[in-house]
C-alpha cells in the first residue's frame, strides 16, 4: 500500500533531521511532499491503509519470504531438515545456529518492524482531526492494530523470551532497550488481547480480517505459555494459567461459531477418492466466508493482484516444500545415468527447489502402525509413489520409480521424499501468463480449529484433566477415521507433539510450540528427530529453550548492557 512509502518516509524524515539546526534554510522550506507525524495522517482511510500494511506485514513475513517461512513453520526442528544439496545452511549444525545467525537476526527484526507499524497506526488513530464515520469503526482499526502488536509479542515471549516491550512511536535512535522478564512479554500480549475483545467482530463479511476468535486463540496460547514459564520459574500461579487457557480455547472451541469440517465441502467435493481433510487445502476453500467452518483467521492471496501491483501476492509453498524430482537419477548398467522425470509437473508437487525437506519422523515414524489408515496419511494427502514421466524411457514410463533409485544416496532420500499435498496442488494458476508452477494463488491459514483443540488438549494435560486432554485429540482423530483413539493414560506431551504434526505439518510455527514448552523438549526431540541427528550430536552440547538474542541488537544496545539468553553465551 502507498501509505507504507509515506509512513516510512516519515519516520526516516524525523529520525536523520531530528538533530539538524531548527535555524537550517533547508527545514525552512515546506514541500509537499515533506512528510512528519504531523501531516502523514489526514483522513480516517489513512489510517485503515496503515493498518492494513499490517495485514501484508504477516503475510510476506510468514508465507512469502522463503527463509522466514521454513524457519517458522520447523526448519531445524524435529519436523523439516534441509536437503543435501542445502547442508551449507543446515541449522541443525549448531557451528551456524547462534547469536550471529542471519536469519535469526531477520526473524526478529521482523516482529519489531510490525510492532512498529502497530504503533504508527495506533498514532495515526489517536489524532484528534481524524474523522470516523462511526466510534466502532474507530474502535475496530485500533483493535486490529493492538492485535497485530500483541501478536508479535507473543511470537517475541515464545521465541526469544523477555524482549524490549515498546508501547509507543519511537522517532528517534534509542541505544538504552531493557528487557523484559519472560512472563512480561507474554502479559504484555495477553493484555492487549483482552482489552481488545470487545471491539472485534464474531464475524466478518471481508474474508481475512480479525475476528474475536482469533484474539481468543492466541490467548488461550499465551495463558499455556505463560503457565508453562510459571512452573519453571516458580513464579505466580500456574494453575491458574492453564485454567485460563482452557478457558479461552473454549469459547473458540464450544461457542457457535466454528466446529471441525467432517463432511466433504467446496467446489471438489465430488471428486472420488479424496477426503475432507484434503479439501481443507484446496482453492476456494480456505475462509470460513466460503462455508469452511474451521478458518478462524486466514491470510488472503489473489492472483489478479499479483498480476497488477502485489508481486508478494502468492504462496511459494510448491517451490519451497515439494521435492526436485527433476534433478533424480538413476544409473544404468553400463554407469551412465538417466533421469526419469522431466522438469516440473503438478503430478509431482509442481516446481519444487526443495528448500527444507521433512524428516524421517515427520514422513514415515508418526504414521507407523495403527496410522497407517489415518485420512491424513492418505495417498491422496501424502503422495509416496512417483511415475517416471519421461517418455525416452519406455521400459518405465509410466510406472513407478523403484525404491532403489529413490533411495539411492543422501542427495535422493532428500529431495524426493513424498509430497504432503496440503502444501501443493493440481490445479496450478497462471501458466499462460508466464507462471511455473512454483507458486499457489490461494488463501491460507493462519488459525485453524484444530489447532486450537490441540491447544486445549495440552492445557487439560497441563491441569491432569487428562480424560478431557483424551477426549479433544480423539475429535481429530475421529474426523480422520483414524482407528487408534487415545484414553486418558496415553496422554503425554510427547503424544500431543506427535498430532500435532499430523494434524498441522506445515502450518503450525512449530520452533514456537517446542521453546514454549521449556524444559529441555526442544532439544531432546530435536537430537531425536532432526534428518542430520549426527551434526546436531556433534555440534549441540547445550540445553536452551529460546532462541539467541541476536548479536547485533546487543552490540546496538550501547548504552545499556542486554543480556544474552542461557545456552548461548
Amino acid at each position: 500500500m502507498k501509505i507504507n512509502h509515506i509512513i516510512s518516509g516519515a519516520l526516516l524524515t524525523l529520525v536523520s533531521f531530528s538533530g539538524c539546526d531548527s535555524d537550517s534554510v533547508f527545514l525552512k522550506e515546506t514541500p509537499e511532499t515533506f512528510y512528519t507525524l504531523d501531516n502523514v495522517f489526514s483522513t480516517s482511510e489513512q489510517v485503515k491503509s496503515a493498518v492494513t500494511s499490517l495485514y501484508s506485514h504477516v503475510r510476506n513475513m510468514g508465507f512469502v519470504d522463503e527463509s522466514s517461512l521454513t524457519l517458522l513453520r520447523g526448519n531445524g526442528t524435529d519436523v523439516m531438515d534441509v536437503p543435501t544439496i542445502r547442508i551449507a545452511s543446515a541449522l541443525s549444525d549448531y557451528t551456524k545456529l547462534n547469536a550471529e545467525n542471519g536469519v535469526i537476526y531477520t526473524n526478529y527484526s521482523h516482529w519489531y518492524q510490525l510492532i512498529a507499524k502497530a504503533q504508527t497506526a495506533l498514532y495515526g488513530a489517536s489524532l484528534s482531526h481524524i474523522t470516523w464515520t462511526t466510534e466502532a469503526e474507530k474502535n475496530y482499526a485500533i483493535a486490529q492494530a493492538r492485535f497485530f502488536r500483541a501478536y508479535a509479542y507473543l511470537n517475541l515471549g515464545e521465541l526469544f523470551g523477555g524482549v524490549p516491550i515498546i508501547d509507543e512511536l519511537i522517532t528517534e535512535p534509542r541505544f538504552d532497550f531493557r528487557r523484559s522478564t519472560r512472563l512480561e512479554t507474554y502479559d504484555f500480549a495477553i493484555k492487549d488481547f483482552e482489552e481488545i475483545l470487545a471491539d472485534l467482530p464474531e464475524k466478518t463479511p471481508a474474508a481475512g480480517r480479525l475476528v474475536k476468535g482469533a484474539a481468543q486463540h492466541f490467548l488461550s496460547e499465551l495463558y499455556l505459555a505463560k503457565g508453562v514459564e510459571q512452573e519453571q520459574s516458580g513464579t505466580g500461579n500456574a494453575t491458574e494459567s492453564y485454567a485460563k487457557s482452557v478457558e479461552y480455547a473454549s469459547k473458540v472451541i464450544d461457542g457457535g461459531t466454528y466446529r471441525l469440517m467432517t463432511t466433504r465441502f467446496g467446489a471438489r467435493a465430488d471428486e472420488p477418492d479424496k477426503s475432507v481433510y484434503w479439501d481443507l487445502f484446496r482453492d476456494g476453500n480456505i475462509d470460513y466466508q466460503q462455508g469452511n467452518m474451521e478458518s478462524i483467521w486466514a491470510i488472503q492471496v489473489d492472483f489478479e493482484s499479483y498480476l497488477a501491483e502485489d508481486k508478494d501476492s502468492r504462496l511459494p509453498y510448491a517451490r519451497v516444500f515439494s521435492p526436485v524430482l527433476r534433478d533424480l537419477t538413476g544409473l544404468n548398467a553400463d554407469g551412465t545415468t538417466y533421469r526419469p522425470f522431466l522438469n516440473a509437473y503438478e503430478d509431482g508437487g509442481g516446481r519444487g527447489i526443495s528448500v527444507v525437506t521433512p524428516t524421517y519422523y515427520t514422513r514415515d515414524i508418526i504414521w507407523e502402525g495403527k496410522f497407517g489408515n489415518d485420512m491424513r496419511n492418505s495417498s491422496h494427502n501424502i503422495i509416496r509413489t512417483f511415475y517416471c514421466n519421461n517418455p525416452d524411457l519406455p521400459d518405465l514410463y509410466g510406472k513407478p520409480i523403484p525404491a532403489n533409485i529413490l533411495n539411492m544416496d543422501d542427495k535422493a532420500k532428500t529431495i524426493a521424499y513424498p509430497i504432503f499435498f496440503k502444501l501443493t496442488t493440481d490445479r496450478f494458476v497462471g501458466l499462460e501468463q508466464g507462471e511455473n508452477m512454483s507458486n499457489l494463488f490461494r488463501d491460507d491459514y493462519v488459525i485453524r480449529l484444530a489447532e486450537t483443540i490441540l491447544l486445549r488438549a495440552e492445557a487439560y494435560l497441563r491441569l491432569g484433566r487428562t480424560q478431557d486432554a483424551a477426549a479433544d485429540i480423539n475429535k481429530l482423530r475421529e474426523r480422520a477415521e483414524c482407528e487408534f483413539l487415545v484414553s486418558a493414560g496415553d496422554v503425554t506431551i510427547d503424544l500431543i507433539l506427535d498430532e500435532r504434526t499430523r494434524e498441522l505439518y506445515g502450518e503450525e510455527h512449530r520452533w514456537n510450540t517446542l521453546l514454549r514448552m521449556g524444559g529441555t523438549v526442544a532439544v531432546d526431540r530435536i537430537k531425536k528427530y532432526a534428518y542430520w541427528k549426527e551434526t546436531v550430536k556433534a555440534t549441540l552440547n547445550f540445553t536452551y529453550n529460546l532462541w539467541p538474542i541476536p548479536q547485533q541488537i546487543i552490540d546496538r544496545n550501547k548504552d545499556i548492557p542486554m543480556e544474552q539468553n542461557p545456552g548461548w553465551r
